[in-house]
């Protein structure tokens, strides 16, 4: 079987023009003057950094990089020739050097490609090309990981040398399971350090928290009775927090008890509580064994915060304390802050929609 192609192209070697792979430290760079928008744009692609602070574009032009708090446009690249779909941008943080997908009717770069793009320079500078089409790609500082359909693949950033190929197809026997949920996943979020696993189905009613060491169920929490589309799952930095998207048109944020004895030992006791309450003669809800006293004993969001619906949404929480920043394929950008305490609606402290020219709400 062909080994997958990953190349570095080599590079003027000049003071004003070091290698750049090695340039981690580097801020990205300011936009230029002369950059102008496009009449219309559609957006292909929406994802936050590592850290929430800023966020990523793709378009079917091109792709743009905005600061969160306060919200700004750093920069936006919108290829000359016509197309130019970005379907992926994975940041590094803030630094210079990003990953693209091609994305799109008229992609700027073939979907099975991942490109290294260096923005001090406004060129690629190497690229990772695969047999079947990218699914997602992450970046470390010291790693490049790229996702396809049953296979994983692991780079040093460096010089892009394959360190690991990882089978995920069922019939792997290093596969590891999670009996999530009834119904398919439809969402999951992993914390920053891999410990905790959020995951929703397509039935959106509850979502699941589980340890990612050995599968054990932590929390579960409810964001409705009525089904609905979970769009985007987000842990705060702390693991205290998780806010969740929906197509029903509102963010909700949950707190989390992740003591994982203390935890199960409530589930089983709310299990036997149910159970008792079901099985005894005398007891109003034993015609709704099993499932009315789990629908009140559920934990529900603690704060929420309304948007229109028929947009789909992406959730982070922000760096300033009890903040979430919500994220619009319809270009609109939301910063909000919670009640830890009192919770319930959720205050607005601003609003711009990126797709226009001033960002103007």
């Amino acid at each position: 079987m062909p080994q997958e192609n990953h190349q570095l192209p080599p590079l003027a070697q000049s003071p004003s023009n070091p290698s750049p792979l090695t340039n981690y430290s580097s801020p990205i760079s300011s936009p230029p003057e002369s950059s102008s928008p496009l009449p219309s744009v559609a957006l292909l692609h929406l994802s936050f950094n590592q850290d929430s602070g800023c966020f990523a574009v793709g378009t079917d032009h091109g792709f743009r990089i905005y600061n969160c708090d306060p919200f700004r446009e750093i920069f936006r690249r919108d290829f000359d020739r016509r197309g130019g779909g970005i379907g992926a941008v994975e940041m590094l943080f803030r630094c210079n050097i990003l990953a693209l997908v091609g994305g799109g009717a008229d992609p700027q770069y073939p979907p099975n490609k991942v490109m290294i793009w260096d923005d001090h320079q406004s060129r690629c500078i190497g690229e990772l090309s695969f047999r079947s089409e990218v699914r997602s790609v992450k970046l470390r500082r010291d790693r490049i990981i790229v996702v396809l359909e049953q296979k994983i693949f692991v780079y040093n950033f460096s010089d892009l040398k394959l360190l690991h190929q990882i089978e995920t197809h069922y019939a792997s026997k290093r596969t590891k399971f999670i009996m999530a949920h009834d119904s398919r996943i439809a969402c999951f979020a992993i914390t920053q350090d891999g410990q905790l696993l959020a995951t929703s189905s397509t039935k959106g009613t509850l979502v699941r928290i589980f340890s990612t060491s050995d599968g054990s169920l932590l929390q579960e929490v409810r964001r409705g009775a009525d089904r609905a589309e979970i769009y985007s799952l987000a842990f705060s930095s702390t693991a205290q927090w998780l806010a969740v998207s929906s197509d029903k048109g509102t963010v909700h944020v949950f707190s989390l008890k992740l003591n994982p004895e203390a935890k199960m030992n409530d589930i089983s006791r709310t299990t036997t509580d149910s159970n008792h309450a079901a099985g005894s003669p005398g007891s109003s809800l034993s015609f709704f064994k099993g499932v009315l006293p789990k629908y009140f004993s559920s934990e529900w969001s603690v704060a929420q915060f309304r948007l229109l619906e028929g947009s789909q949404y992406v959730v982070a929480f922000g760096h300033q304390k009890n903040t979430v920043v919500i994220l619009g394929f319809d270009g609109s950008f939301y910063r909000c802050q919670f009640d830890p305490v009192n919770g319930g609606e959720m205050t607005q402290l601003e609003h711009h929609n990126f797709l226009k020219p001033d960002g103007s709400s």
